[in-house]
């Protein structure tokens, strides 16, 4: 077995070394953290305009990630390249705009010759470097530190501790504002309304209820033939309506429990023996997320859904959930 061979058999082993690394680089933020961190997210959160992300080279691509995250999460941002400033991207800038500039020597050069551009309009920057003695941290509003030992490339050369713990930095931001905002997953869903969270937050009974040929029984109607309801109408249950109004619930599971305590009367018996008369009820506007909190919680698979004055609309059940 040649060299390279021998090395294919440590490569779980190089893996596990390099999380590791990262993920002690990640944890050695925690350090770092100051007022200058307390102060990026007030100028965030403050900014009436955009938060504006810059950097070059593996910075930038962290930048990019770190305004998608930002945007996402209810703070207004986007990334621009500072090479692409000269070419007429600085019209987008407005002095009520935050600006977010990563460099991890904070000595960047294309960086850096973008920097004056922004003080001439008086915007706040914060930096993101490891060097708190860099131009970028000597000119930044807040200076964020996250420096990394070493890397997790074994030649200690390229991005890789480094890149992830500007990544980890944005989050923090990300999340740190997200709290200070109060955002609710329904805030969430608005920024992601085509995305499988955004369908389910935004989804609502109506949209996935079943209205048609709802298995509907009289409480006086004998098990017998309620039984046939339930069946035919292939959702588990009837529900029993007087006066328009629902009054009453039975499952295929009440009519197990009634066949084996009633045995050979159980055909004697009627709905009103064993319906629920508070079934769980909800409105048509309620979303399918508060409705999957209500079946995990009273551990059933449907719902009825019905307006002020209990009257029948439809059914929803675990499956349309999923849907």
């Amino acid at each position: 077995m040649n060299e390279a061979e021998q090395r294919l058999t440590q490569v779980r082993a190089y893996a596990t070394q390099c999380i590791k690394e990262e993920a002690e680089a990640t944890l050695n933020l925690i350090n770092q953290l100051d007022e200058n961190f307390d102060k990026a997210v007030s100028l965030m959160f403050h900014c009436t305009g955009k938060v504006i992300v810059t950097g070059v080279g593996k910075s930038g691509n962290i930048g990019a990630k770190i305004a998608a995250t930002l945007s996402s999460t209810g703070t207004p941002a986007f990334f621009v390249n500072p090479l692409d400033v000269y070419h007429g991207d600085l019209g987008v800038m407005t002095k009520d705009d935050v600006v977010l500039a990563l460099s991890n020597s904070g000595q960047t050069d294309e960086l850096l010759r973008f920097i004056p551009m922004v003080l001439h309009m008086n915007i706040p920057i914060i930096g993101m470097s490891a060097n708190p003695n860099s131009l970028l941290a000597k000119y930044s509003t807040a200076h964020l530190k996250v420096w990394v030992e070493k890397e997790a490339c074994p030649l200690n050369l390229a991005p890789t501790s480094s890149t992830t713990a500007a990544l980890v930095m944005g989050d923090a931001l990300a999340i740190a504002l997200m709290r200070v905002r109060n955002f609710k997953p329904q805030d969430f869903a608005q920024f992601h309304p085509g995305g499988e969270l955004g369908k389910r937050l935004l989804t609502t009974a109506q949209d996935v209820m079943r209205s048609d040929e709802l298995p509907i029984i009289p409480k006086d109607m004998h098990l017998g033939e309620a039984i046939i309801h339930v069946s035919n109408g292939k959702l588990g249950l009837g529900v029993s309506v007087e006066n328009n109004k629902v009054i009453g619930l039975i499952t295929d599971g009440d009519i197990r429990r009634a066949m084996e305590k009633w045995q050979a009367k159980f055909f004697d018996q009627t709905v009103e023996d064993i319906m629920t008369r508070t079934p769980k009820m909800v409105l048509p506007n309620t979303k399918i997320t508060e409705i999957q909190s209500i079946m995990h919680k009273y551990k059933i698979h449907t719902v009825l859904v019905c307006d002020k004055e209990r009257k029948l609309l439809g059914v929803v059940d675990h499956y349309s959930c999923m849907l």
